[in-house]
């Protein structure tokens, strides 16, 4: 854990728990309580600070808080070493202050507001609170911190900085906002370590993604604590931090995540709100009144309030000590701020984004007695104060390691396992797992096969975790003999429980892909809904997150539910959405190779849209491994000639193409039929390929597909017919629905032959 939560006792480490206290104190009320510090070796105690290190700090302290009062001058005699942290911890806030001043003015953007007025809260996490090592930013056991307001990035970058993160140095704090730096506008995962999810504002996807990111990491936390911890020998102990807003708040999906989050007794997760009142177009009260803890309270979080955060840093400290007390209940933690803390603006929504005028920047200096310092200037004892904590989380890596290796020798099969996770998670063959079809199968939907892959796979793959928005039982999503995760009575289960929450269903399991487990999360509902889940997705592909969005009742097949649930435009827009790889297989092969390709690519998220009505388990011609090249000939009878026309389908309505083509085939015909399973897939193999596959000089093409016609024509080309639906469903038995919006054999083959005949 870390220094604020735990006591070292004299060289050689480990940590001794502080006593816990009742969590109903009042934090309004100050009491004394030291807050250890870890320096190298023997030059620190719990209990007090070296004369060396007071005086490191002498000029700089007696510069920020020399006054005529006795009381507040610096002594570097005086043994009130709680006095002396507060007073370094303050002027450590003060430098991050300017460095998030300067660095939107240099780069004439960006948003200090929040960044401002969370300092303290970003500070004290990094220098007392959080287990991590800057030299090795994805060790398996560091906690976890996610900044759900990603505006506030600025905050971020400037304690990874401080902290000796190798990723943020302070040529990239200049570079704030510029084109290929590591300090983008709002903090992604894949271009800057120490950032644990991609988050956002408005650019991305809706506030609150990062609250749901931070329950999900939390869950993986608890599942692999339950799955793995042994009383001698504990190797999964972290924690999970997350700062939200006002905005955060507001969204729906923070409210679904935070409700999981208390079911399911996450009490190592901790939410802090930063509470500064204001949004974009001014005061909350514009519309918003409701009470945020109380909320949080009647959803079953341990909730704290801090008033004084810029006065009292201790106040925040002792909220963040009960928080590492509670054992059943997630931990809220509303924080009153001022945001733009320092300028003018202080306060009010101006401060949210924008640099500051000239005189206001003036101001800012004087209040903190910062004087002519050049821009970007860091106090070099401010890197010592950080070093202290960071040199600690080196030490706590290497206890780790040896904790696990005597785990490996006392438990080796189950760290054998472990080891497989941490690993990835893919162990050698496992693609044998997947099963096969034969024509003698019995018939049923694609959501049928996808039940038998994944049972298949959970067998051979110890990461396979997941679940449904309340309706396991229709998308086929269930991992069988693998009992619900549910705390405390099995939370190594591997099913999860999502309710009917699909937004916050999709963000959670980004947070547990981006846990850095080998945990392989998997999420269903139906097509219809991922309409809700969309911005979730998109950041799925964004962060490299490798989920698998298993999305049953794919097209107007799915009958009698009618328009309301049956996806027209879905499939249009999600194959739009970059990275992200879609699949509608045809069959029971297809459904397989489409769970190869989505398991064997980790850091890119896949969606499987699957049939409610039944096909063939092994179509003729289907292939599982052809699978991974997107697109492929399923049938042709043209020999060394090339096809006169060429059918393109996908899912269930492959299969009337090939019943098409048969019929024209027997009239002399020359037809190809191509199974376009996965469009990215496709479109990223090689020109000749491409070439072989749909051949430019055939111009008479048909493409088949009960969805939205759009994209279809790079594919069918400006002289070919595209058959798709271009209004919404109807309700009725799913082969009259198919006969009304022309997806029958007969139907195909007319026109076909209307094209041939040209």
């Amino acid at each position: 854990m870390s220094s604020l939560l735990y006591k070292p006792s004299s060289p050689p480490l480990p940590y001794l728990p502080l006593k816990p206290y009742s969590t109903s104190t009042s934090f309004n009320n100050k009491f004394s309580i030291k807050f250890p510090i870890c320096c190298t070796n023997n030059t620190t105690t719990a209990t007090s600070h070296s004369k060396d290190h007071k005086l490191s700090w002498k000029n700089e302290l007696q510069r920020a808080f020399q006054t005529s009062s006795p009381s507040k001058q610096f002594d570097e005699e005086d043994n009130d070493d709680e006095l002396f942290q507060d007073l370094v911890d303050k002027r450590c806030v003060d430098n991050i202050r300017m460095l998030i001043v300067d660095s939107v003015q240099n780069a004439k953007a960006g948003h200090p507001g929040m960044a401002l007025g969370m300092a303290e809260v970003g500070y004290i996490l990094y220098r007392h609170v959080m287990k991590y090592n800057p030299k090795n930013p994805k060790w398996f056991n560091r906690d976890r911190f996610v900044l759900s307001a990603g505006h506030g990035c600025l905050l971020q970058y400037v304690c990874l900085h401080l902290a000796g993160f190798q990723s943020v140095q302070v040529e990239d704090l200049r570079r704030l906002c510029k084109l290929g730096s590591r300090t983008p506008g709002h903090p992604e995962n894949v271009v800057t370590d120490g950032i644990e999810v991609t988050t956002d504002y408005f650019l991305s996807g809706p506030l609150g993604q990062g609250v749901a990111n931070a329950v999900g990491l939390a869950l993986a936390e608890a599942h692999l604590a339950a799955r793995f911890n042994k009383p001698d020998a504990v190797v999964v102990d972290h924690r999970t931090y997350c700062i939200m807003g006002d905005g955060c708040a507001m969204e729906g999906i923070s409210h679904e995540a935070a409700s999981l989050a208390a079911h399911w007794k996450l009490n190592k997760l901790t939410l802090i709100y930063d509470d500064n009142k204001n949004t974009i177009d001014g005061h909350t009260t514009l519309a918003f009144s409701e009470d945020i803890s109380a909320r949080f309270k009647a959803l079953g979080w341990n909730t704290i309030t801090v008033d004084n955060i810029h006065e009292d840093l201790g106040e925040f400290k002792r909220a963040l000590l009960s928080a590492s007390n509670e054992t059943e209940r997630p931990t809220f933690i509303q924080v009153k701020t001022l945001i733009g803390k320092l300028s003018v603006k202080e306060g009010t929504s101006d401060a949210h984004h924008g640099t500051f005028k000239e005189d206001d920047l003036s101001k800012m200096r004087q209040k903190v007695k910062w004087g002519d310092r050049e821009q970007f200037h860091i106090v070099p004892v401010v890197y010592r104060e950080m070093q202290i904590h960071t040199e600690q989380g080196e030490r706590q890596e290497q206890d780790w390691y040896s904790t696990l290796n005597f785990f490996r020798n006392k438990y080796p099969q189950e760290a054998m396992e472990f080891e497989i996770l941490l690993n990835g998670g893919l162990v050698p063959g496992w693609e044998g797992s997947l099963p096969t079809w034969s024509n003698s199968d019995p018939v049923d939907a694609t959501r049928g096969y996808s039940e038998k892959c994944l049972n298949h796979l959970a067998k051979v793959l110890p990461g396979l975790i997941g679940g449904s928005a309340d309706l396991a039982s229709s998308n086929k999503a269930y991992l069988h003999g693998y009992e619900d995760f549910s705390q405390p009575d099995s939370p190594w289960g591997r099913n999860i429980r999502y309710g009917v929450r699909e937004h916050g269903m999709a963000a959670i399991s980004n947070g547990i892909a981006l846990h850095g487990s080998g945990l392989i999360p998997f999420a269903a509902t139906f097509l219809i809904f991922s309409d809700y889940m969309k911005n979730s997705i998109r950041l799925a592909a964004l962060s490299h997150a490798g989920v698998i969005f298993i999305m049953t009742h794919d097209s107007i097949g799915l009958g009698e539910d009618g328009p309301t649930h049956q996806p027209v435009e879905q499939l249009a827009g999600l194959r739009a959405v970059p990275r992200l790889l879609v699949f509608r297989p045809a069959d029971g092969n297809e459904t397989a190779g489409a769970y190869r390709v989505a398991v064997a690519n980790r850091d890119v998220p896949s969606l499987i849209a699957l049939s409610r009505q039944k096909v063939n388990s092994n179509l003729s011609g289907t292939s599982a491994v052809a699978v991974e090249k997107g697109g492929y000939i399923l049938s042709d009878n043209s020999g060394e000639e090339v096809p006169e026309i060429i059918l393109i389908s996908t899912g269930s309505e492959l299969c009337l193409c090939e019943g098409s083509a048969d019929t024209l085939r027997k009239e002399g015909r020359k037809v190809r039929v191509v199974s376009l399973v996965c469009w990215r897939l496709f479109d990223r193999q090689p020109l000749e390929y491409k070439e072989f596959v749909l051949p430019r000089r055939v111009v008479k093409r048909v493409s088949v597909e009960a969805g939205s016609p759009h994209g279809w024509r790079e594919y069918v080309g400006g002289d070919g017919v595209v058959l798709g639906v271009e209004d919404f469903g109807a309700s009725g038995a799913y082969l009259d629905t198919f006969k009304k919006f022309g997806f029958t054999q007969e139907n195909v083959t007319k026109i076909l032959r209307s094209l041939l005949d040209r």
